[in-house]
This record gives structure tokens, sequence and C-alpha cells, in this order.
């Protein structure tokens, strides 16, 4: 029984089962061969390209502490809210018209067409020019905490930098995987998973207003994004972002 009623597990907001190559060709989509086509791309290679260096710093560094943990743990509380506001302002942002012409966004422009073609498993990672811009980002944003945080705890800043900022990159690295793996033709069986993979196939097919966690739904439960599908219309422009 599907946990969406009129959406099929494997339907138009899902990859065909022939776009995951299986060691069973007949079989069922399993949790390795969705891994084995996600490690194809090049964005978990990027960031785990990002995530070696970092970690290469970070034993270079020394100093091992209690404070390594106070970056990681702010990081990770604040995730669900930093996907969130990204989703909402970034992804989701109309064309700014200044005069008579429109100025577009790309990054919204392209999850546009991830919501047109939200089965196309090509779209759905986050593509390799903006990994070029969002991984020195996230080393810039972890190395401006560092400052306040040093001078509240103390410690070796450049340490729980770098520790900080192997949490940043395991926190993009997770956001892939979840979004790739909800788009797969894989079948939810963990609880955790299965709220994840309902919302944001609710998100996709019911309404673009509602559910924008990807890797949890504790931003939209928090900031009243998280209602119970049999209250919200279906929206008619979910597969078009509000362009009617």
């Amino acid at each position: 029984m599907a946990i969406i009623s009129g959406v099929s597990t494997v339907g138009p907001l899902s990859a065909d089962p022939s776009a995951i190559p299986r060691r069973d060709p007949r079989g069922q989509v399993r949790l390795g061969d969705v891994a084995r086509a996600f490690a194809r791309y090049a964005s978990p290679r990027l960031i785990g390209s990002a995530f070696a260096i970092a970690l290469a710093a970070r034993l270079a560094s020394g100093e091992w502490s209690w404070r390594d943990l106070v970056l990681p743990v702010g990081l990770v509380a604040f995730e669900p809210f930093t996907e969130w506001v990204i989703h909402v302002y970034l992804l989701h942002a109309r064309p700014l018209r200044i005069g008579r012409r429109s100025h577009d966004l790309l990054a919204a422009r392209e999850h546009r067409a991830h919501h047109a073609a939200p089965a196309e498993l090509d779209g759905v990672l986050v593509p390799t020019y903006a990994l070029l811009i969002f991984l020195p980002a996230i080393a810039a944003v972890v190395f401006a905490l560092s400052f306040p945080v040093q001078l509240v705890i103390g410690g070796d800043r450049a340490a729980y930098w770098f520790t900080g900022l192997l949490a940043g990159y395991s926190i993009l690295f997770t956001y892939e995987w979840c979004h790739f793996l909800i788009h797969s033709p894989y079948r939810p069986r963990g609880r955790y998973y299965r709220i994840i993979w309902r919302n944001h196939r609710l998100h996709h097919y019911k309404n673009e207003h509602y559910w924008f966690g990807v890797t949890s739904n504790l931003g939209d439960v928090a900031l009243g994004t998280n209602p119970a599908q049999s209250g919200v219309p279906r929206s008619p422009t979910a597969r078009a972002l509000g362009e009617s």
C-alpha cells in the first residue's frame, strides 16, 4: 500500500528501476544498488575529496579536546533550519523583475526543472559548479564561526575549525544521499526514512508550499510547514513552482 494515496511508489516522482544498475536485474532495487549508482556521480566524489582534505588537516593539527564537539553540535542543530531557508528562499526564489527584464537565479531555474521532472536522477544532486561554490563557502562560514566560539571556550581555533568543517561536509553529503535515495525507486523501510520520503513526495506531488525538509522534517515542524496532508489542498503548480 502506498504511503501517499494516488502516488505509486515507483511512478513519475521516482526513477524507473532500470535507472539503477542491479546485481540481480530481476530482483528489487536494494540499498546497495542505489549506493553504487550514487557513487558514480560527481557530487559525492567532490564532497568526499573535500572531506578527505579536511580530515588530513584535522589529523595534522592535533589538539583533540571536548571543544571539537561545539561546532559540529551547533551545525547539526541548525541544519534543519538552514536546509529550510535554502530551499524556500534560494531554490524556490521567483525571478526578479527589473524594469522590463526578468533576472532568474540559476539555482532556482534548475530546481524548477527538478520539480518538472523529479524522476530524472541526473537532476537530483547539486551540480558541480554549485559545489565548487558551496564547498569553499562552508569552509568560510565555519571559519567565521570559529572566532566567536574561541572567545567563549578558548582552545586551538584551527583544530576545531577543521572538526567543524568535517561536520559541514558530512551534512552536505548526507543531504545529497537522502535526496538521491528519495528519488530512487528504493522502497522505504525504516521509520525515519519513511517520514522524510513521504514528506518529500508530498512536497513534489501535492503542494510545493509545504514539506521543505529533505534530511529531516524538524525545520518544517518548527516553522509551520508540516501540516497534516489531509488539510492541504492539491496545488496545480507543484510541478512548476508557482508558475501558472
